[in-house]
């Protein structure tokens, strides 16, 4: 049985293995997109709950960013200590913060718009909803270039791209039924 495991393996978790660029870069875009799909989720709740003023609104997108943040931070100190059965130092450390401060950019998008609806120029819920819009056309350009990536046609890359805007879309489509 061959006990090795090739660097680019992100399911590898062998000690004193170092993750290669290209799997700390797919770690790190894999946040992205959980985060968009969960701030989708977080703004449509917002628009659809009437109950939010820009401050609060700007709060909960604020603190939902930072807490997935702050999530992924401790759950992979703890996953890093658990397989290696040590501490990673500072290089884990700089992975870990790479891989996850797409987290706190996932509220960059929502914050301008609130900011623009605190100013007056669009109304809250408006504000929040083409936040969430932007949102699933992010989702649609990742899975549109991950199926260019991929080799694909135009017309697969383009249905790659649908699937995931389609996967937000949903997202947006269940919490705005549950307001």
């Amino acid at each position: 049985m061959d006990d090795s495991a090739p660097e680019s393996d992100p399911e590898s978790a062998w000690p004193g293995q170092a993750p290669d660029r290209a799997v700390l870069v797919a770690s790190r875009l894999k946040e992205r997109i959980y985060a968009t799909i969960t701030m989708i989720a977080v703004v449509v709740g917002l628009a659809n709950s009437g109950h939010a003023g820009p401050r609060g609104a700007a709060v909960t997108v604020g603190v939902t960013a930072v807490g997935l943040w702050l999530a992924s931070v401790v759950a992979d100190g703890q996953a890093h200590r658990v397989v290696h059965g040590r501490g990673g130092g500072g290089r884990q450390v700089r992975e870990t913060l790479f891989v996850s401060s797409p987290l706190l950019l996932s509220a960059v998008g929502p914050l301008i718009l609130i900011a623009l609806s605190a100013l007056g120029a669009m109304e809250l819920r408006t504000a929040l909803l083409t936040a969430a819009g932007v949102s699933v056309w992010v989702l649609f350009a990742w899975g549109w270039y991950g199926g260019l990536r991929m080799g694909a046609n135009m017309a697969v890359a383009l249905l790659a791209g649908v699937a995931d805007a389609a996967i937000g879309t949903v997202v947006a489509l269940v919490k705005a039924a549950g307001h």
